[in-house]
C-alpha cells in the first residue's frame, strides 16, 4: 500500500484534490481501505479545522405558535432541527453518504431473513438530567410512538416491530412482523428520539448536543452546549439560539446584516446575489427533498382519478423548476422517490406538460365548469405561491380554472395541510423509499396527506419490505413508483436542492443530504472558524 499512503499524503497536503484522490484510490483498488473519518477530516483542508465557543445563531422557517417539544409532534423545520438536531439523539444516524451509521446504537447485526435485528446500546450516554442511558429508556421512547392511542407521524414507521425485547440492560431485540432490510435505517427517523424513562416527552429533556434553556413556539429557543456529550467531536458552540422567522426576506437580511449566523431555505430569485455577498457563503445539499400538489382522494372531485390526471398533465414542471427553483433541482414525474434513491423508477416515461390531455381527461370527468381552490403559503415552501399562480396559469391553457387561495404562514401546518382539499406541500424526503412510502403513502399513515388508499399499492409495500432477492425488490419498488405516478393523489412537479447561507466565519465538513441543514444537524455539525 505504499502508493496509498503517498497519495493520503499528497491529498493531506492539499496537492491532491478529493476528487483526485478518489479517483486515483480507485485505480489502485484501495477505496475500500479509505475510512469516511479520514476523507471526512481531509475535507477540511480549504477550512478551518473546529474549535470551540460562541454563540450560533440560526434564522429558520417553519416554525408556528402550535410547536411542541414532543417528537411524536415534530413536523415542521423549527422543531425537528431544534428536537432532532439540537437536543436528540436516535439510535441511528444517517452520514453524508446516505449510510446509516452508529448513534446511540453502538451496533447491530440480524438473523439472515432480516426479522430479528439485535442493538448493542452504547453505554455512559447521560441524558441531560444526569440520568444514564439504558435499555428501558429506549423501549420507553420508541413505544411512545407505538401506542393504539398514538397520534404519532412515526407510528406507521415503528408498526413493523412487533417486539421489542430487553436482553440486557445495553441490548435489545426487535422482533418484526415481517422482514425488514432497511430496519436501520427506520431507526434514524428523527422522531424516533430518545428520552429518560421518567419523561412525559414534553420537559425537554434528552441526550442531544445542546440543553434546552428556553423555548418560545412559534418565536425562538436557546440552548447551551451538553457538557457530558458522548459525542466528542461535535458541539462546537458554547451557545445555540434559534429564531423563527418565516419571511425570507426577513431571514436574508438578518443574515446580510450580522443578527444572524446562519439561514434555511434561501429566497431562489437572490440566491445569485448572496453567492456574490463579501462575508457569506452558501450552502447546497442534493437529496430527497421534494414539493408536492396534494390532493385528498377521499374528497370530490379528487376522490376521481381523470381529475387527478388533468391536473397532473396541467403542471409544466420544466417552466417551475427555471422558475420557482431557479435551476436549483430538477422536474418530478408525480412520485416521490428521488434520483438519489436506491431504487428510482428511471424507465418510468417523463410526465410531460400536455393541454390537450388535460382536456381531456377533465372532460371525461364531466367537470369542465369545476373550480379547484388550490391552497398555499410560503410556509409550504419558498415559491409556494408563485407557483400556485403558474399552476393556474398554465392550467388555464388546458381551459382548467384554479383559485389560489393564499393562506396564512402561521398554522399553516396544523390548519392546511391535511384538512384542505388541495395544498401546496414540502416534503424533505426520506432515504429510503420503505420510509417515504410508509410515512406518506401507505393506507392509514397519519402523513398520507392524499387519503389514498390502493390495494395493490399496500400489497408491494409489504412485500418489497420483506423481500430479500435484489431485482425482484426492485422491480417491486419501481411497480409502486408506476403506481403512484398513474393514479396516486399527487402532483409532484419538482424535486429541489437544499440551499441554506451562512456567514463565511462558519465552518463545515461534508453535509450530508438526508434532510436539509445537514440533517438537521448544523447545530451539532458546525462550528466558528478561528
Amino acid at each position: 500500500m505504499v502508493g496509498l499512503e503517498l497519495l493520503k499524503r499528497l491529498f493531506s497536503e492539499g496537492k491532491v484534490s478529493r476528487r483526485e484522490f478518489i479517483a486515483k484510490a480507485a485505480v489502485l483498488g484501495a477505496t475500500a481501505a479509505l475510512s469516511q473519518s479520514f476523507l471526512g477530516t481531509h475535507a477540511l483542508a480549504a477550512n478551518d479545522q473546529p474549535r470551540r465557543g460562541g454563540r450560533l445563531r440560526l434564522g429558520t422557517s417553519g416554525g408556528s405558535t402550535t410547536d411542541l417539544i414532543d417528537p411524536a409532534a415534530t413536523f415542521d423545520l423549527m422543531s425537528q432541527q431544534l428536537i432532532y438536531g439540537q437536543l436528540g439523539n436516535s439510535l441511528v444516524e444517517i452520514d453524508h453518504n446516505n449510510n446509516p451509521v452508529p448513534e446511540l446504537a453502538e451496533s447491530w447485526d440480524s438473523t439472515p431473513d432480516a426479522k430479528i435485528w439485535n442493538f448493542k446500546l452504547r453505554k455512559g450516554v447521560e441524558f441531560h438530567n444526569g440520568k444514564t442511558m439504558d435499555a428501558d429508556d429506549v423501549i420507553h421512547s420508541l413505544n411512545h410512538h407505538r401506542g393504539e392511542d398514538t397520534k404519532s407521524a412515526a407510528k406507521v414507521i415503528v408498526e413493523s416491530i412487533e417486539e421489542i425485547k430487553k436482553e440486557d440492560k445495553y441490548t435489545l431485540s426487535f422482533v418484526l412482523k415481517n422482514p425488514n432490510a432497511d430496519f436501520p435505517y427506520l431507526l434514524s427517523d428523527y422522531h424516533l428520539v430518545i428520552v429518560p424513562k421518567t419523561s412525559d416527552f414534553k420537559d425537554g429533556i434528552f441526550s442531544g448536543a445542546y440543553v434546552l434553556q428556553k423555548f418560545e413556539p412559534g418565536v425562538r429557543s436557546f440552548a447551551t452546549r451538553n457538557p457530558n456529550y458522548f459525542k466528542n467531536d461535535r458541539a462546537w458552540f458554547d451557545e445555540v439560539e434559534t429564531f423563527v422567522i418565516n419571511d425570507v426576506n426577513a431571514r436574508t437580511n438578518a443574515l446580510k446584516t450580522g443578527e444572524i449566523d446562519l439561514m434555511s431555505r434561501c429566497e431562489l430569485k437572490t440566491v445569485h446575489l448572496l453567492k456574490k455577498t463579501k462575508g457569506l457563503q452558501v450552502i447546497r445539499q442534493d437529496g430527497f427533498k421534494h414539493f408536492t400538489f396534494a390532493m385528498r382522494c377521499n374528497t370530490a372531485p379528487y376522490d376521481n382519478n381523470d381529475v387527478r390526471l388533468a391536473l397532473k398533465y396541467a403542471v409544466d414542471r420544466e417552466q417551475m423548476v427555471k422558475t420557482i427553483l431557479r435551476g436549483y433541482g430538477s422536474v418530478g414525474n408525480d412520485h416521490p422517490i428521488s434520483t438519489a434513491n436506491r431504487y428510482h423508477a428511471s424507465d418510468i416515461p417523463q410526465r410531460q406538460y400536455d393541454p390537450d390531455k388535460a382536456k381531456f381527461h377533465l372532460k371525461k370527468a364531466g367537470l369542465e365548469d369545476t373550480t379547484f381552490k388550490f391552497h398555499t403559503a410560503e410556509a409550504a415552501f419558498i415559491g409556494a405561491t408563485d407557483a400556485g399562480v403558474m399552476y393556474m396559469e398554465t392550467a388555464a391553457k388546458a381551459g382548467i380554472n384554479i383559485e389560489v387561495v393564499r393562506e396564512p404562514n402561521d398554522g399553516y401546518w396544523s390548519n392546511v395541510w391535511l384538512k384542505k382539499p388541495w395544498c401546496a406541500v414540502f416534503w424533505s424526503g426520506r432515504p429510503t423509499e420503505d420510509m417515504m412510502f410508509s410515512t406518506a403513502y401507505a393506507a392509514g399513515a397519519p402523513w398520507n396527506d392524499t387519503a389514498w388508499q390502493h390495494k395493490r399499492f399496500n400489497e408491494l409495500l409489504l412485500g418489497a419490505r420483506a423481500e430479500l432477492d435484489e431485482p425482484k425488490r426492485r422491480s417491486m419498488y419501481i411497480e409502486m413508483q408506476r403506481i403512484v405516478h398513474d393514479e396516486g393523489g399527487v402532483v409532484v412537479p419538482m424535486f429541489a436542492a437544499d440551499l441554506s447561507a451562512a456567514s463565511d466565519k462558519i465552518g463545515h465538513g461534508p453535509v450530508a443530504a438526508n434532510w436539509e441543514l445537514d440533517g438537521f444537524r448544523a447545530a451539532e455539525r458546525y462550528w466558528f472558524k478561528s
